[in-house]
C-alpha cells in the first residue's frame, strides 16, 4: 500500500485525504498547528490518523508521494528534505485531476480570479450544465472528486496551487492579468512569478484554449516570448479583434468560430472596468462550452458580485462605505480607486509583500481626501503619500480605524477599505478583515 502524507489539515488537506483513502493509500495527515475541530472530525470520521502542532520527520520522511497545502513555501527545511529524498511534492489540484476526466476551466491570475470564476461558475449552471466550483472557493477539488462526479469543474487557481502541478491540465485557462504579487514568496522576481501563472497552460494541447487580457503587458511579452500549444483567445477593452472579446462602445463583442455575439454592458451588475474584463473571460469561457446566448445574458443580469470585493456596506449620515478587503494587493487597490466616484477616505494597510505604491500616485491625488493606516507597519505608506494627501492617521484595528474614517468623512463622501496588503498581522485572513469592517460600520 502506498503511502500519501499531506501535510496541512485544512480544506484542501482534509479533502485530499479523503480522496487518498478511497483510492488505496495509506494516510497521515500532518499540520504544523492546529486543526480546527470540524476537520479534525471528518478525519477521525473517516478513519484517517493525523498529528498537529508538529511535523513528526519519521512519520513523513518514508512518504510515496506528498501533497502540500498552499500555505507552505517550498523553502522550507521539510520539503528541501522531502525533495532530497526524491520523494514527489505534489497541489491538491495535481492530485485530484488524476481522479476525474472532467472538462477543467482553470482561472488564474494577479486579481478578478474569483469574480471570474464565481461568474463562469453561474452562467454554466444557469445553462443546466453539470459542474462544480472549487479551488480556492468552497470545498476542496479532491473532496469534491470524490464525493461527486461533476462532468465540469471550474477552478480558481493561485500561483503555489500552480507551483505544484506536473500532469494537470486545462482545457480552457484564463489568465486575467499578472501584476507584482506575492513576491516575497518568488525571491522578489515578478519573472518567476509570471512563469509561476503561466503554468496554467503547462499541458494543454491544440484542442485547448487560453483565454487574456490582451492590454496586460506582462501576459503579452511572456506570450512573444514562449510557445503555447493552445489556441489563443484574446480579450480587450481598446481594440478591435477578429477572434476573442472586446468592446465596441457600450457593447461586449463575442467573436469565436465567425459567430458573433454581442451584450449591452447595462446586464452587468457588476460595476468598473475590471469587471468588463472579467465578465468577457467568463462569457468566452462559457461560450467555448457551448452556454447559449440568452443564458450568457441572463447569468450577467442575475450576478451580484463577490463579498469582500467592492462590496457596499451601508450608507451612515450620507457617507457610503465599501467593502473592498479583497484588495490584498496594489493593483486591486487601483481597481478599487479607479471605481470610486465620490471623494474617498481611504482604510489602508497590513502586512506588505514587497509592495511599490507609486502607482497609486495619479488616483490618491484625484480621489482621495483623507489616509487611514490599517496595519502595524504604516512607514511606506505614510513615505509615499504624506505630500499627496493632507490627513493621513494611523489606527491599531478595524473598529478604530471605521471611526477615523468617520470623523474625516462628510456627507457625500465614501469610505473605502482598499488594503492593497495581506491581512495576517492585525486579522485572521482578508474575511476576517472585511467582516469586521461591515461590524464596526453597522456599529458607528
Amino acid at each position: 500500500m502506498k503511502r500519501l502524507i499531506v501535510l496541512g489539515g485544512g480544506e484542501s488537506g482534509v479533502g485530499t485525504a479523503i480522496l487518498g483513502k478511497q483510492k488505496g493509500y495509506e494516510v497521515f495527515v500532518s499540520d504544523k498547528g492546529k486543526i480546527t475541530k470540524e476537520y479534525k472530525e471528518v478525519l477521525v470520521n473517516n478513519g484517517i490518523e493525523f498529528e498537529e502542532n508538529r511535523h513528526s520527520e519519521d512519520k513523513i520522511l518514508n512518504a510515496d508521494l506528498v501533497m502540500k497545502s498552499p500555505g507552505i513555501p517550498d523553502t522550507v527545511a521539510l520539503i528541501q528534505k522531502l525533495k532530497a529524498k526524491e520523494i514527489k511534492v505534489i497541489s491538491e489540484i495535481e492530485f485530484a485531476s488524476n481522479y476525474t476526466n472532467a472538462t477543467i476551466v482553470g482561472i488564474t491570475g494577479s486579481n478578478g480570479k474569483t469574480t471570474t470564476t464565481l461568474l463562469t461558475h453561474h452562467i454554466l449552471m444557469s445553462a443546466d450544465m453539470n459542474v462544480g466550483i472549487a479551488g480556492n472557493i468552497g470545498d476542496s477539488f479532491a473532496k469534491q472528486v470524490a464525493n461527486q462526479n461533476y462532468e465540469k469543474y471550474v477552478l480558481e487557481l493561485s500561483s503555489f496551487q500552480l507551483d505544484g502541478i506536473d500532469k494537470f491540465q486545462c482545457h480552457i485557462a484564463v489568465i486575467t492579468n499578472i501584476t507584482p504579487d506575492h513576491l516575497d514568496r518568488y525571491d522578489y522576481d515578478f519573472d518567476k512569478y509570471i512563469a509561476s501563472k503561466f503554468r496554467v497552460v503547462k499541458n494543454q494541447t491544440e484542442n485547448d484554449f487560453l483565454i487574456y487580457d490582451y492590454e496586460d503587458v506582462a501576459i503579452s511579452n511572456w506570450l512573444k516570448n514562449n510557445e503555447v500549444a493552445s489556441r489563443l483567445v484574446p480579450f480587450s477593452l481598446e481594440k478591435e479583434l477578429k477572434y476573442g472579446a472586446f468592446l465596441r462602445k457600450d457593447n461586449i463583442v463575442i467573436r469565436l468560430n465567425e459567430e458573433e455575439y454581442i451584450m449591452n454592458t447595462s446586464y452587468l451588475k457588476i460595476k468598473g472596468k475590471h469587471n468588463t474584463k472579467n465578465a468577457m473571460a467568463s462569457m468566452l469561457a462559457s461560450k467555448l462550452l457551448q452556454a447559449r446566448n440568452e443564458k450568457v445574458a441572463e447569468s450577467m443580469s442575475s450576478f451580484e458580485g463577490v463579498e469582500h470585493r467592492l462590496e457596499k456596506v451601508i450608507k451612515v449620515e450620507g457617507v457610503t462605505y465599501v467593502n473592498d478587503s479583497k484588495a490584498t494587493n496594489v493593483n486591486a487597490a487601483f481597481y478599487a480607486l479607479e471605481c470610486m466616484d465620490e471623494p474617498t477616505v481611504w482604510i489602508v494597510g497590513g502586512v506588505d509583500k514587497g509592495n511599490d505604491y507609486t502607482d497609486l500616485l495619479p488616483l490618491v491625488r484625484e480621489k482621495v481626501k483623507g489616509i487611514v493606516c490599517l496595519g502595524l507597519d504604516n512607514n511606506k505608506i505614510i513615505e509615499t503619500f504624506q505630500n499627496v494627501v493632507d490627513v493621513i492617521v494611523e489606527t491599531a484595528g478595524a473598529e478604530e480605524a471605521v471611526k477615523v474614517a468617520h470623523k474625516i468623512a462628510q456627507k457625500g463622501d465614501t469610505v473605502l477599505l482598499a488594503p492593497a496588503c495581506a491581512s495576517f498581522d492585525l486579522f485572521e485572513n482578508y474575511e476576517d478583515r472585511g467582516r469586521k469592517f461591515k461590524e464596526a460600520v453597522r456599529n458607528l
